[in-house]
């Protein structure tokens, strides 16, 4: 009599695995399936980006490289001489300029910058911590035309009155404003760096007698170095690229920058005051078009090259 209920039992469960197997199957499919859509979702997404990214520079390359037929690279290139209705479109002043601006602003901002991080990330206490941190955040999100119109209305008129110049609009204006925009990204990507430093290294640095001091400037930047680097860079690409801010407090005059108080203009400048009043088939529009394309260059230079730090410090890690 044992016999048939052993029998139902094992059935049962049997029956039971069977349908257990059945549904981990599906799940698995559908698990399966999901993942491979995002994969594919994801890699079009790549894909598309990329493409983009290419129509961007063939577009602006074709068009720029346009320019040469009618003048050549040294002229272009080596050429202080701008005067378009003329036939002369000479860059090299632009060039300068734009160096000479992201240069000054750099020489400005960094200290400042890194300084504001090591005092945040070592120094300050954490209630302090607590209020700058948000606020270089939200000094990040505001637009530049913002900052420019700051410079115009507040800054110019007080370089005005220090220096004693008439205008007060050039290169030193610029790079104060250039300054406060770039100082928040610096100084948190610095932070980052400096923060992500391990505890260990404070702690052998204290345990061999050195001072606050003596284990930040010997121990913890040194440490964070590449992170400062990559941060003072991408603050770099920001005071290159940027357009609205210097065309309200530079003066935006083609001429070589004597001064920091000479009216002249860079190359985002250059491009955003004179780019709507040309003919698209002119030899001036592709040359503000070389223009634009030399800036996409020199960024895509930086950015590698802030991946080429990142690679070889996981490298060495």
């Amino acid at each position: 009599m044992n016999t048939p209920v052993q029998d139902t039992g094992a059935q049962s469960e049997t029956v039971y695995n069977k349908k257990s197997y059945t549904h981990l199957s599906k799940q698995q499919i559908k698990a399966s399936f999901v993942n491979k859509l995002f994969k594919n979702y994801f890699l079009f997404s790549i894909l598309t980006l990329c493409f983009v990214l290419a129509l961007v520079i063939f577009f602006i390359g074709k068009t720029a490289f346009l320019t040469f037929k009618d003048i050549s690279l040294a002229q272009y290139f080596f050429s202080f001489d701008w005067t378009p209705e003329e036939g002369k479109f000479g860059a090299a002043l632009f060039i300068l300029n734009t160096l000479s601006l992201t240069a000054l602003t750099l020489v400005i901002a960094v200290p400042l910058s890194v300084g504001m991080a090591i005092l945040i990330a070592e120094i300050a206490p954490k209630w302090m911590k607590t209020i700058i941190r948000p606020i270089l955040d939200l000094l990040v999100g505001i637009p530049s035309i913002v900052y420019g119109y700051l410079g115009l209305t507040i800054l110019l008129p007080l370089l005005r009155e220090l220096s004693g110049e008439s205008l007060g609009d050039g290169l030193l204006a610029a790079a104060l404003v250039l300054t406060i925009m770039i100082l928040p990204t610096i100084c948190r990507i610095s932070d980052d760096a400096i923060g992500a430093v391990p505890k260990k290294y404070r702690e052998a640095a204290y345990a061999l007698g050195s001072t606050r001091l003596q284990s930040i400037f010997k121990v913890i930047l040194p440490s964070a170095g590449r992170g400062i680097i990559a941060a003072i860079i991408l603050g770099m690409t920001r005071a290159i690229g940027e357009t609205m801010a210097v065309v309200m407090v530079i003066g935006n005059t083609p001429q070589l920058a004597k001064s920091l108080f000479a009216s002249t203009s860079v190359l985002t400048s250059n491009i955003v005051m004179q780019i709507s009043n040309v003919e698209f088939d002119s030899t001036w529009n592709y040359a503000l078009h070389m223009m634009a394309f030399l800036l996409l260059v020199i960024s895509f230079i930086l950015i590698l090259f802030i991946r080429f730090l990142g690679r070889k410090g996981g490298a060495e890690s």
